[in-house]
């Protein structure tokens, strides 16, 4: 191989854009809302449009992602930290090929690490950004620094609210407390959201105006509208069957919308926008321990 060759090689290496995971962070301002049931409905949604999808439970301490699934997890977050597990080993295979994260015992027992130790922990997790498209994060409710955290460091946000006057109050309240923190920047934090447990789409788009109007005088904060998912009996009667909605009613009202919404987050106008802001699983988790450190 010429000189000119090399060089060429090494331009190219030095110009080329690591691959990065597309992180959605699902949030909501209380519980109750139909989140977390959200966040893996989407994810199957996603998986049988051909993307290779992840969820991370970060609703650290409690377990609802693994109770929906019927599964538990024999290994979590804190397994890759501390224990020596590998990535791998760390990520449950659930129903149509979504993977699975625990978060465990939560980011708590990391604010600790050593310099080497959030090296070595941004590095393992971004063996996850060549390993799948998407990666949704699952947060807790409400308005905890936890949540906080991941919010602030993700490019796209998906905020989940019911018409009740609490839901729509409590979300404000998140947009509130997100808008008085220094690190946040609008620019960097896409915020979506999707009207749940409506009547009809005319009651999602109501929804949705309602905050929308108030987060833009108020806050300055612009949100987009995703779109509304019905009240479905259905829903119910999977969580009792320990289903996916998705996989045990697919054709039902509720599933559907979902799909739809699935449609619309990989649609390509959206997936470009988004390319330029990704920050890949590890970029987020680095960010959030080192503002925790930090404190």
């Amino acid at each position: 191989m010429d000189q000119a060759q090399n060089l060429r090689n090494i331009i190219k290496a030095e110009n080329a854009v690591p691959v990065l995971s597309r992180v959605i962070t699902i949030t909501s301002g209380k519980g109750g809302v139909g989140k977390s049931n959200l966040a893996i409905n989407l994810a199957i949604s996603l998986s049988r449009l051909g993307k290779k999808v992840v969820v991370l439970d970060a609703d650290f301490g409690l377990a609802n992602i693994e109770v929906m699934l019927g599964i538990r997890p024999q290994y979590n977050l804190s397994d890759l930290m501390f224990r020596g597990k590998s990535l791998s080993e760390i990520i449950t295979k659930g129903p149509e090929n979504v993977g699975f994260i625990s978060g465990g015992s939560g980011i708590r027992e990391m604010t600790n690490l050593t310099k080497d130790q959030l090296a070595n922990l941004s590095a393992r997790l971004s063996e996850l950004d060549r390993q799948a498209d998407v990666v949704i994060i699952d947060t807790g409710a409400g308005i905890s620094e936890n949540v906080m955290e991941f919010v602030m460091s993700s490019a796209e946000v998906l905020l989940v609210a019911t018409p009740e006057p609490t839901s729509i109050t409590d979300a404000y309240a998140l947009l509130k407390t997100l808008d008085r923190q220094p690190e946040f920047t609008r620019e960097h934090c896409h915020i979506k959201l999707i009207a749940n447990k409506v009547n009809d789409d005319q009651s999602g788009k109501e929804l949705f105006e309602k905050l929308s109007v108030v987060a833009d005088k108020f806050l300055n904060i612009s949100l987009e509208y995703m779109g509304a998912v019905p009240t479905d009996s259905n829903i119910n009667k999977a969580v009792m069957k320990q289903q996916p909605l998705s996989i045990a009613f697919p054709k039902s009202q509720a599933s559907r919308a979902i799909d739809d919404i699935a449609k619309l987050i990989i649609d390509p106008q959206g997936e470009t926008v988004n390319k330029s802001k990704r920050r890949g699983l590890a970029g987020i988790f680095t960010e959030t321990l080192r503002r925790t450190l930090n404190r």
